[in-house]
C-alpha cells in the first residue's frame, strides 16, 4: 500500500405540460424542428435578453426533459429567476397585448410528468417538440397545445376555446383534439370525450411575465404549474435542445460556433471546475473502462497548474478516476497526458494500467458550456456543474 498523487491509499493490484386539464400539452413547444438546427444563411439571428431574463435562461440551460430531469438546486435557481422577473414585471396587462399572440415553444415546466396523460407521455420527452399557440384576437379565440413528433410523422393538436378574464388571466375549455399524420390524408380524433368531462375540461392560465421584446413568457396554471415559454430560442439553447433530443447536434454546433465567432476569447483557456460530458460524436464501445479513459463518459475536472482528471461513477459507490496534465501548445490547442488511473472505493484506490496522450482543440468555452475536439478527433460538448 502506498500514497499516490491523488492522495489515495493505493493497494497494488491489476485490476459506468400540464395545462390544467386532461389534454394539456402545447404542441411543439420545446424541441425545435430538424430544419431549425440547420444554419440557413450566413447571418445568424441575434436574440437579446435583459439581465434578469438572461439569468432565467442561464438557469434553464442543461435542464433536460423540460424540468423532468432537474435537480433540486436547478429547480431552486429557476424559481428564484422566475420570481425576480415576476416582481420586476414586464408588459402591463399581457392579455391585452398583441405580443402574447402567436406560437410559443415550451422550455420548462415544474410538472412535466404529472397531471394529464398527454403531459405524462410527451412533455418530459426531449425527442418531441411541444408548443402552445395563443390567438385571442379573432372571431374564435383559442389556446392550442401541440406535440410535434417530427416533420416526417406529424403532430397532436389539443384545442381550447378561450376568453380573457382580466389583464393577465385566460380562461379556457378544451373542446377538440386530433392527430395529424403526414402519411394520412385525414385527421385521427384524439379519444377524449371533452363534453362529458365537465369542469375537468376547464381551466385558467395567468401570464405573470411577458417580456417587452415579446420573446419570453412565464405563465402559471390553475393546478399550480409554472411554464416558461419562448417564441425564439438562441443558438446555445438550440444546441442543448439538439443534444437532449439527439437530433442535428453537429449542425447545432456549427451554428453555435458561427454565432460566437466574433465574441469568443481570442486566446481561450481550459477553465477550472467540473465539466459534465453531455454529448460526443462517437458511439461508445462495449468496454466501459475504455470509454472512461477516453473521456466518453462522466466528468472532466480542470484543476490549477495544468492538472486534469476524469471521474466516472461506476456502481455501488465505486468510481473510476484518471488524472494527468495539460500544456497549452497553440492559441486554442493543448497537449493532454493522462497517466494515473485507479478504481476508487471509499478511501482506497486500485491502480489500473492505462495511459493516454492526445491533442485537444478548444472550439468554444464560456462559464456554462464548452465544445472541444479531443481524443481521436471526437467532438465533445461539456456543461459546467456546481
Amino acid at each position: 500500500m502506498y500514497q499516490n498523487r491523488m492522495g489515495l491509499k493505493v493497494v497494488s493490484t491489476n485490476v459506468g405540460f400540464q395545462f390544467s386539464s386532461p389534454c394539456f400539452t402545447s404542441p411543439k413547444l420545446l424541441n425545435l424542428r430538424k430544419d431549425s438546427f440547420m444554419l440557413r444563411s450566413t447571418q445568424v439571428e441575434q436574440i437579446s435578453f435583459t439581465q434578469s431574463e438572461n439569468s432565467l435562461i442561464e438557469a434553464l440551460l442543461g435542464i433536460q426533459g423540460r424540468g423532468r430531469s432537474s435537480s433540486p438546486q436547478q429547480l431552486n435557481a429557476v424559481e428564484r429567476a422566475v420570481q425576480v422577473l415576476e416582481r420586476l414585471g414586464g408588459v402591463p396587462n399581457p392579455t391585452d397585448s398583441n405580443l402574447i399572440e402567436g406560437r410559443w415553444q415550451l422550455i420548462f415546466t415544474t410538472r412535466p410528468g404529472t397531471a394529464s396523460p398527454i403531459q405524462r407521455t410527451f412533455v418530459g420527452v426531449d425527442f418531441f417538440s411541444v408548443f402552445q399557440e395563443v390567438y385571442l384576437r379573432s372571431n374564435d379565440p383559442r389556446v392550442c397545445n401541440i406535440v410535434s413528433f417530427s416533420d416526417a410523422i406529424g403532430e397532436l393538436k389539443v384545442e381550447a376555446a378561450a376568453s380573457i378574464e382580466d389583464g393577465k388571466r385566460i380562461l379556457f375549455r378544451f373542446d377538440r383534439a386530433a392527430f395529424s399524420f403526414k402519411f394520412l390524408p385525414f385527421k385521427v380524433p384524439y379519444p377524449v370525450p371533452f363534453k362529458l368531462l365537465g369542469d375537468e375540461a376547464k381551466g385558467w392560465l395567468d401570464t405573470t411575465y411577458l417580456s417587452h421584446s415579446g420573446n419570453l413568457r412565464i405563465s402559471r396554471g390553475n393546478k399550480g404549474t409554472t411554464f416558461v415559454l419562448q417564441k425564439q430560442t438562441e443558438p446555445r439553447q438550440r444546441l442543448l435542445t439538439a443534444v437532449s433530443s439527439g437530433k442535428g447536434v453537429k449542425e447545432a454546433i456549427d451554428e453555435f460556433i458561427s454565432s460566437n465567432r466574433t465574441t469568443g476569447d481570442e486566446d481561450p483557456e481550459l477553465k477550472e471546475g467540473e465539466w459534465e460530458m453531455i454529448w460526443n460524436s462517437q458511439t461508445t464501445t462495449d468496454s466501459w473502462i475504455e470509454n472512461a479513459a477516453n473521456g466518453l463518459m462522466g466528468k472532466q475536472i480542470i484543476g490549477k497548474g495544468g492538472r486534469i482528471k476524469y471521474l466516472v461513477d461506476i456502481l455501488l459507490g465505486l468510481k473510476f478516476s484518471m488524472t494527468g496534465s495539460f500544456v497549452k501548445t497553440g492559441s486554442k490547442t493543448f497537449d493532454i497526458t493522462m497517466d494515473d488511473a485507479a478504481i476508487i472505493g471509499g478511501p482506497f484506490g486500485y491502480p489500473v494500467e492505462l495511459k493516454n496522450k492526445f491533442s485537444l482543440e478548444l472550439l468554444y468555452s464560456d462559464e456554462k458550456i464548452r465544445i472541444t475536439r479531443g481524443y481521436n478527433k471526437i467532438l465533445f460538448v461539456h456543461t459546467r456543474t456546481g
